[in-house]
């Protein structure tokens, strides 16, 4: 076993003594490993780090969220107090440039209580040296640690570290996907032994036609019920902005980057961001079953379009030199751009509100979205 991966070690015990672990189970250690997990100790943002998030690449992302939250508090009739909850907020990029568009509506801006929801130490005190001068600031490690009262939530790149399972079709039905070891104490994936019983009443009407050897993914509900009912029940909007694909369908999508590129999943594990597209489809389900309502999903392109990205890229550019403008145009390519490299596509936007909030500004009327993007 290589010494690169110490976590590696520490699955191969775990293995031998239990047993083949389940996908998720995998990936759950992978991240979150108290000692060895990815998300535990480090920074993986930027050129240096593995991934680039959309608040890294212009502030423009940022500025838009802040106004649209702004237009979610005064839909819902402005309260003397609002929950700006970010989940996962990096190295607080995001909220930095969210504030400084919030800091032209003085009454909204007094009424802000701003709640981060972060596990990583390294980025949590990212976080507070570039937040350092905000008031009514908090660090969580679980959302349900927030105060209750009216919010608006923010979830960039969130869902898609939380851990998926994973069954693979066989003739006798679907087995979960395991990770196990080989002869040489290398990471493979195989199969439970039995079938899940009953797996096939649960599947969304396009997988149950799936060839043999077909794989789905899906991630339990807790995480977006937990948003749902929060703004069900208490009064605002969750957004989610997020690689993945709008409809439920069968397709492996488990992948690994490291230092921009992709990589084998099963290779130095907790050395790589792990993730896997999320299921637009079933967020928006879960949430409405609840009785929350949902907007969207639309893509991400479309949704800064709407909220004036390409406005806010000319008035920057009008203040700026030749250099500065070329990369203020570039980053909004990448931004609303599809191809390589574009997110605009890629990323698709999902807001949660309580039923009564029947517009939110950056979505579309349901005719308008194109739902026949399956996973790859």
């Amino acid at each position: 076993m290589t010494k690169s991966s110490p976590l590696l070690t520490e699955l191969g015990r775990l293995i031998k003594s239990s047993g083949p672990m389940p996908v998720w189970r995998y990936m759950e250690l992978c991240l979150t490993h108290p000692e060895f997990g990815y998300y535990v100790s480090r920074d993986p943002l930027g050129r240096e780090g593995d991934f680039t998030t959309a608040p890294e690449v212009s502030q423009m992302f940022g500025e838009l969220l802040g106004l649209w939250t702004a237009s979610v508090w005064k839909a819902i009739g402005s309260p003397s107090v609002l929950r700006l909850i970010e989940l996962g907020p990096g190295r607080g990029t995001m909220m930095v440039d969210a504030l400084r568009a919030l800091r032209v509506l003085p009454p909204l801006y007094q009424a802000l209580s701003i709640h981060l929801v972060e596990i990583n130490p390294v980025l949590r005190g990212k976080q507070k040296a570039a937040l350092s001068g905000v008031r009514n600031i908090a660090w969580h490690d679980n959302i349900d640690d927030v105060p209750e009262g009216p919010a608006v939530i923010l979830a960039n790149e969130y869902f898609d570290v939380l851990p998926i399972h994973q069954a693979v079709r066989r003739e006798n039905g679907w087995h979960e996907r395991t990770v196990d070891l080989d002869d040489e104490g290398r990471l493979v994936f195989g199969v439970a032994a039995e079938p899940i019983p009953r797996f096939e009443v649960l599947l969304p009407p396009l997988v149950r036609a799936a060839p043999f050897g077909a794989v789905f993914e899906w991630r339990p509900d807790t995480e977006i019920m937990k948003l749902a009912s929060r703004v069900r029940d208490q009064d605002g909007a969750a957004l989610i902005i997020d690689y993945g694909h709008l409809r439920s369908d069968a397709g492996d999508t488990f992948q690994a980057i490291v230092r921009h590129h992709f990589t084998d999943p099963l290779k130095d594990p907790g050395q790589a961001d792990i993730t896997a597209h999320v299921d637009f489809q079933a967020l928006a389900r879960a949430a409405e079953d609840i009785g929350a309502l949902a907007h969207g999903p639309v893509p991400q392109g479309d949704f800064l379009k709407r909220l004036g990205i390409e406005t806010r890229a000319a008035t920057l550019m009008a203040k700026a030199g030749p250099k500065v403008s070329e990369d203020i145009l570039a980053a909004l390519k990448r931004l609303v751009g599809g191809g390589r490299g574009g997110m605009g596509s890629m990323f698709k936007v999902l807001a949660v509100s309580e039923p009564h909030l029947t517009l939110l500004a950056g979505f579309a009327d349901p005719e308008e979205i194109d739902d026949k993007a399956g996973p790859p």
